[in-house]
């Protein structure tokens, strides 16, 4: 029992301390990717740092909710951190890692950084709550039908149970609806965490920022915490990506070399996803908003025919 708590706090300390990282790592791809030399991987450390140094000023308008938000959106990021199977299928905290409960987590961040946007009064708080609510409600259902379709093949929705039974079939990847649903899964991904071709998340245009403008009226401590969460949030997607599409590597047992080959699995697979993100958000451009309804409406058509392969391709 103390080692499965232990293996809980490495995963939840890996989730928490990696996802700078990542962050870091993306933005230094892609400067190098676009002929930039690009700073540290290690930047959103100190920029982490320096923001909880700083006072933070808040508008005499906002309410409870503009304050609560930061710190819920960590607890639910770490949450999920406990919930699913980062290194390990064994853990304390498995019999929660439901992919409803996981969405319901997402989900319930999204609805208060939304009233915290909408909270501070502001017009592009406002016009990005609006805008987040949108995206919300097409990617959603396309997380959960996108999960069904492996989750049918694995006859399960505990997330454990999904990467243990996945992790089996060597044949994974030549099912057609296995494919289908990570390629919704992805695009969705990109959405809901802020990316390219949805959302940029290096620009402050008023015209195309989402999740910029919700955050624009945070500062200090409270500015850290949020994007801290955003980071650990797009760590989590690539993570559910990598174990329940390529469950390969993922530890079964709790002995110290097959966790060992899991850390090693776990950084390869999410540095090759965070490489095409780099690479896909040099090639393209963002998106008009109009347009955001079609590209996430397209996915949820790959991840609904995913589910219907399931029925004809087994």
């Amino acid at each position: 029992m103390l080692t499965s708590i232990l293996i809980e706090l490495l995963q939840l300390l890996l989730v928490a301390l990696g996802a700078p990282l990542l962050v870091g790592s993306i933005r230094r791809l892609k400067a190098r990717l676009q002929g930039r030399r690009g700073a540290s991987p290690f930047l959103p450390y100190a920029d982490l740092r320096k923001l909880l140094s700083k006072e933070a000023v808040i508008s005499e308008n906002t309410s409870w909710i503009f304050r609560f938000t930061p710190y819920l959106l960590a607890v639910t990021m770490l949450l999920s951190a406990l919930i699913v199977p980062v290194l390990t299928t064994r853990t304390p905290m498995g019999f929660m890692g439901n992919i409803i409960v996981l969405m319901y987590l997402f989900l319930l961040g999204t609805f208060f950084l939304a009233l915290a946007g909408l909270d501070a009064g502001s017009a592009f708080g406002g016009m990005g709550s609006s805008r987040e609510m949108a995206v919300a409600a097409l990617a959603e259902p396309t997380v959960m039908i996108a999960i069904l379709a492996i989750a049918l093949r694995a006859g399960t929705t505990s997330l454990d149970d999904i990467v243990t039974r996945s992790a089996a079939d060597a044949l994974l990847l030549l099912n057609p609806g296995h494919l289908l649903a990570f390629v919704a899964f992805f695009i969705v991904a990109l959405a809901e965490t802020g990316r390219l071709p949805v959302d940029n998340p290096a620009t402050h245009l008023e015209l195309t920022m989402i999740h910029e403008a919700m955050v624009l009226e945070y500062s200090g401590r409270y500015l850290a915490l949020v994007e801290w969460a955003a980071g650990m949030k797009l760590l989590m997607f690539l993570i559910l990506l990598a174990n329940l599409f390529f469950p390969w590597g993922v530890a079964l047992t709790l002995t110290p070399s097959a966790l060992a080959l899991s850390c090693l699995a776990l950084a390869l697979k999410v540095g090759a996803l965070a490489a095409g993100i780099a690479v896909l958000e040099t090639a393209v451009a963002k998106l008009r908003l109009f347009r955001v309804p079609e590209l996430l409406s397209g996915s949820f058509t790959l991840a609904l025919l995913a589910v219907v392969s399931f029925f004809f391709a087994r």
